[in-house]
């Protein structure tokens, strides 16, 4: 492959594990490919209800960076008094919208953030994460987040990188903290 193919080339990168820091990293690219001007769009799988410190500070890297939190929240954990058909929902919608970004091609970057999640819950079907890998546009990388992601994705991706929790504040009882966790 000459060189000057290989650097146009998107990648497809999957943040997986059940560490934290998958969305995070997925944010670092983000903030990095800004700062060289190129578009980055996110959709967000499952978060979406509860304010997280990304709603405010993606604004401030506007117009180069458009995220959109699609989901109703985290499934039957802590305060979800949604029925499933409201998640089932809100991912498809998730994926329309996800589909219509990708197909314009105006994004160097697309995360799609919590997908293997929302595969996980049956919410999502991962042959619709292979059809949106499928679709991208060849300059267009794409950064896939969440935990479990499904043995065909991370056969789709260029990079895979697995977070492995070692210790966490939780074990301590420590709450999430403001501007750390969310």
């Amino acid at each position: 492959m000459p060189a000057q193919v290989a650097l146009s080339r998107g990648l497809v990168i999957v943040y997986t594990g059940k560490g934290k820091g998958k969305t995070t990293a997925a944010l670092g690219i983000a903030l990095r490919a800004v700062g060289h001007g190129y578009k980055v769009g996110m959709i967000q799988f499952i978060k979406g209800e509860w304010f997280y410190g990304e709603l405010n500070s993606s604004k401030r890297l506007e117009p180069e960076f458009e995220m959109i939190a699609a989901g109703k929240g985290f499934v039957g954990i802590i305060d979800d008094d949604h029925p499933i058909q409201d998640h089932q929902n809100a991912a498809r919608d998730a994926l329309r919208i996800a589909r219509e970004k990708i197909s314009q091609g105006i994004y160097d970057i697309m995360i799609l953030d919590e997908i293997n999640y929302a595969v996980k819950l049956k919410l999502v079907a991962v042959e619709d994460v292979l059809d949106l890998i499928k679709s991208k546009p060849e300059k267009t990388t794409i950064v896939i987040t969440g935990n479990y992601a499904p043995e065909a994705v991370i056969a789709a991706a260029d990079l895979v990188t697995e977070m492995k929790e070692i210790k966490h504040p939780y074990q301590l009882g420590i709450k999430a903290k403001k501007g750390i966790d969310f």
